[in-house]
C-alpha cells in the first residue's frame, strides 16, 4: 500500500522535480540520463532524494525499467504543470510568447497562388491572427 504525500512539508527542488519528469515520461534512468546529459548515478540519486524528500515511492523497479507508482502519477500531473508554467514565466520574462505575429510573404506562381494557397492561408489566418500575409504572384 503506498502512502499520500504531505504537499505542506515539501521544499521543492526544480531539479529534482526535472529529473523525476523526464525519468517517467522516457520509462528508464538510462533513457533519462541520456535526454538529461546527466550521468545515470546522478540522476539517479536525484530521483531517489525527491522520493525521500516526499516520503513516497514514485517508481516500482522492474529490471531495466520503471513504473509509476500512484503516487508517482499524482506527481506526474503536478510537475507537468509546474513545467508549463515555467515555461510561460520564461516566455514572458524575455517578452516572448507562443503567439506568431508579423509578416510573411509567400511567392508562387498564378496557380499555386489561386488554388492551393487559398484554402492553407485561410486556416493560417484562423489559427494565427497575428500574422499579416503578403502573396507575390
Amino acid at each position: 500500500m503506498h502512502k499520500r504525500m504531505d504537499w505542506r512539508t515539501v521544499n521543492f527542488d526544480w531539479n529534482r522535480a526535472r529529473a523525476f519528469l523526464v525519468t517517467a515520461e522516457e520509462g528508464s534512468l538510462s533513457a533519462a540520463a541520456r535526454a538529461l546529459k546527466l550521468a545515470q548515478p546522478t540522476l539517479g540519486r536525484q530521483v531517489a532524494a525527491l522520493e525521500a524528500e516526499l516520503g513516497v515511492v514514485l517508481f516500482e523497479r522492474f529490471g531495466r525499467g520503471l513504473q509509476l507508482t500512484p503516487a508517482g502519477h499524482e506527481l506526474m500531473a503536478h510537475v507537468r504543470e509546474m513545467g508549463d508554467a515555467a515555461s510561460r514565466l520564461s516566455l514572458a520574462a524575455f517578452g516572448q510568447s507562443d503567439a506568431m505575429e508579423g509578416v510573411v510573404r509567400i511567392s508562387a506562381s498564378d496557380a499555386y497562388a489561386g488554388l492551393l494557397l487559398p484554402p492553407i492561408l485561410k486556416r493560417l489566418a484562423e489559427a494565427e491572427p497575428r500574422i499579416t500575409i503578403e502573396v507575390l504572384a
